[in-house]
């Protein structure tokens, strides 16, 4: 049975003291805007999350200046990242459930300091990917804690607001990722995209030990389901290598068909077990709530629909307008930029008429977005009120979405439902790269990497568009299914401390 913040012991002795939440100051704690302060605190880890996701991205022709490699093998720094991360942060839900979330949000931000400033002095490029790896588990530990910290301190008709301020700082740090870094790598080269981590995780240290509330409904500790993650982990990591390789290496080659099989036959493995032990890693119990279900399985598909147009888009603009990678970047601004803005509103409307309005209108409106840029692909003015437009409806789903799938999930599971809901990005942004490069390649006659004609790219460019307006379609059939039922969580209510 779940635990309240208060039956936490208040003092440790010797190591044990680094196991124990530490208590607010009692100043903050009675604010009436602590749980703001919340918000605020876990935005700093969601915005840096974002940025360092596609930061590294306009690092890879340095990269292979620097460490004299090729393109294939600087990939991985970034593959590396994808691939820990969403193989861990469910897992890291589900113990933070156990053992407080604040103690690992607060310890995941250290290790993220340590693995970021590991990465910026590493002299080789297979150092780097291995201090990648320490970065991304203690992005796992910031990621599958915000929200579940949110949802714990925000009261329950300000929810949705809480979480639509927080996706508004994602969609910031993954619009300002690419300028950012072009930015600090022209002032002093790759490491100094890495270096900005520490300060910032330093800040984001201290703000959550002294703002942040300490746990509350924490499931009974158990014993962690070992044999489980390491079902979960390679199962993963096969399915993610597929989908990042199977267009340069060939979907029948003989790896990527043996990376799927292995993520086949491990998944079964892994649901067989977790629907068999008392203690499992993740509860698949949550998979019988409609909403949660409904909401996991759309959420996957939007950021399926945002990655892939981040992806194609440049692409499009490269090879047809003869753009360089900083005016394609500038002219996508618009998308995310008008879903950091929309996401606190709709956040806010969620509160008062559900979310399964904005969630199906809101991707109604992206598949509109993407047929109108599908039917009038160019640069100008209307391209860019296209993208707004698109950004607006994927703004309106995004933290309606995220709101209900944490509403839907007990208390003592959040978690592992935060930790579910930050892995579908990672397998969004995965999936949206890999089947929209797919589908432009197959249109334009040629693999992404050679379409550069005008011609083959706009081909392949509005078959992708037309490809993700259908892939926004079945979310949003997908999201209906969620009911008209209003935000609500569990009604249990620990005292604040």
């Amino acid at each position: 049975m779940g635990r309240a913040e208060v039956d936490q012991p208040l003092s440790a002795t010797g190591w044990r003291r680094f196991l124990v939440e530490p208590r607010r100051p009692p100043g903050i704690a009675r604010r009436p805007n602590s749980h703001w302060l919340v918000v605020a605190t876990v935005c700093v880890g969601a915005f840096m999350g974002q940025l360092d996701a596609s930061i590294v991205l306009v690092a890879v022709p340095n990269l292979q200046r620097s460490f004299h490699s090729s393109l294939p093998a600087v990939e991985w720094v970034s593959i590396t990242y994808l691939l820990v991360l969403v193989a861990t942060v469910a897992a890291v839900g589900r113990f933070a459930d156990m053992v407080g979330r604040k103690l690992l949000y607060i310890y995941g931000f250290v290790v993220f300091i340590v693995g970021s400033a590991l990465c910026g002095v590493a002299p080789s490029l297979g150092l780097l990917d291995g201090f990648r790896v320490l970065q991304a588990v203690g992005a796992a530990m910031l990621q599958a804690n915000s929200v579940a910290l949110i949802v714990q301190a925000m009261p329950d008709h300000e929810l949705g607001r809480g979480i639509g301020v927080q996706g508004a700082a994602q969609a910031l740090g993954l619009a300002l990722g690419p300028s950012v870094g072009g930015a600090l790598i022209a002032i002093g080269g790759w490491r100094l995209i890495f270096y900005v981590n520490v300060p910032a995780g330093i800040i984001g240290t201290v703000l959550g030990w002294y703002l942040l509330p300490r746990s509350r409904h924490l499931s009974a500790r158990v014993r962690f389901d070992w044999v489980g993650l390491a079902l979960f982990m390679p199962a993963v990591a096969g399915l993610m290598y597929a989908l990042s390789f199977g267009d340069q290496v060939g979907w029948l080659s003989p790896q990527i068909l043996g990376a799927l099989a292995l993520a086949a036959v491990l998944g079964t493995v892994f649901v067989l077990r977790e629907r068999g032990v008392p203690a499992p890693m993740m509860d698949l119990a949550l998979f019988a709530r409609t909403q949660f279900t409904a909401g996991i399985a759309s959420g996957l598909l939007s950021y399926l629909v945002l990655f892939g147009i981040l992806f194609v888009s440049p692409v499009y603009l490269e090879f047809a307008h003869h753009l360089d990678s900083r005016a394609a970047g500038l002219l996508l601004t618009p998308m995310p930029l008008a879903l950091g803005v929309v996401a606190p509103v709709a956040g806010r409307l969620a509160e008062r008429v559900g979310a399964r309005p904005l969630t199906v209108g809101g991707m109604l409106l992206t598949a509109a977005g993407l047929v109108l840029i599908a039917l009038t692909p160019d640069t100008g003015g209307r391209l860019i009120l296209e993208l707004a437009l698109t950004g607006v409806g994927l703004g309106a789903f995004t933290p309606s979405n995220n709101a209900a799938i944490m509403g839907s999930a007990p208390k003592t599971a959040s978690g592992v439902a935060s930790g579910l809901l930050n892995m579908t990005r990672g397998m969004g942004t995965t999936m949206g790269v890999a089947l929209t490069g797919l589908v432009f390649g197959l249109a334009a006659g040629t693999t992404t990497a050679r379409a550069d004609h005008p011609g083959p790219a706009t081909s392949g460019f509005v078959a992708a568009m037309l490809f993700l307006a259908g892939v926004a379609l079945v979310a949003a059939a997908l999201a209906a299914l969620r009911g008209d039922a209003e935000l609500s969580r569990d009604p249990a209510v620990a005292v604040e401390a």
